[in-house]
């Protein structure tokens, strides 16, 4: 699986990067919501885990994007990853975006089942 992983937290990010890999998935990091949409412009990504606090606008924004990004670019599976709980996102417009939520830090068997469960 292709995983984009967008959060402004370097070493999350890039830890999480090195655990997929060990799990044979391809990941790559992007730091800000237009470096994530960037690479979505240009690389076809199975799954986002994207956080919902980014510094140049809300990942609730990269989400929205996303879903409505039309062909096959566009990822099937967008996972929220945040310090909120799932309950304290909802008001962010997060529950309806996303098809899972994590809360920080992130539960690394959860995320596999999320990520090897059919989409």
């Amino acid at each position: 699986m292709n995983v984009l992983i967008v959060d402004d937290n370097v070493a999350a990010a890039d830890l999480l990067q090195e655990l997929l890999t060990l799990q044979d998935h391809t990941a790559r990091c992007t730091y800000t919501a237009q470096q994530a949409l960037d690479a979505a412009a240009v690389e076809r990504f199975d799954a986002a885990l994207i956080d919902l606090t980014l510094p140049d606008f809300p990942g609730t924004e990269v989400a929205r994007r996303l879903r409505s990004a039309t062909g096959e670019g566009s990822p099937k599976l967008l996972v929220a990853i945040s310090g909120f709980s799932a309950e304290d996102a909802a008001g962010t417009g997060a529950r309806e975006l996303f098809d899972h939520h994590l809360q920080k830090p992130i539960d690394i068997a959860e995320l596999t089942a999320i990520l090897s469960a059919p989409h």
